[in-house]
């Protein structure tokens, strides 16, 4: 089963948490054991996964992902969001979710975030679920 759901980005950076809009899907699937995966089909944009209890986590990661790969400092790329390429590729294009007894299989404190390193914008995630 193949889906697509729209991510709604409100700033330049931001992790948002994609981890209900997911299980929401799983939910309508009807799969109960399989593998839940998810692709981002953007250059700018990514998806992992990681603490959803303490958003400063987020707030962490994003602070440091700026301080390692700043935006305009000199890069070849001439639309001035080549830190935005380079963090995508470091975050990834896709994650892989167990699916057991209709729930995404998330470790107690994690959930899946859609990274947006190019905002705002209106974003597309794929989602692929294949059942057992």
């Amino acid at each position: 089963m193949f889906q697509e759901i729209e991510v709604v980005t409100t700033s330049r950076t931001q992790m948002v948490d994609i981890t209900n809009k997911i299980q929401q899907e799983v939910t309508k699937s009807g799969i109960k054991d399989g593998v839940c995966c998810l692709y981002v089909p953007h250059t700018t944009a990514g998806i992992t996964i990681n603490e959803h209890a303490d958003p400063s986590v987020r707030e962490d990661i994003l602070a440091k992902l700026e301080e390692l790969i700043p935006r305009g400092r000199g890069y070849r790329h001439l639309e001035g969001n080549a830190d935005a390429h380079i963090k995508a590729s470091i975050v990834g294009s896709s994650v892989m979710v167990i699916i057991e007894e209709g729930r995404l299989h998330l470790g107690t404190w994690q959930g899946v975030f859609f990274c947006e390193f190019d905002g705002p914008r209106r974003r597309r995630l794929f989602i692929k679920l294949l059942s057992a």
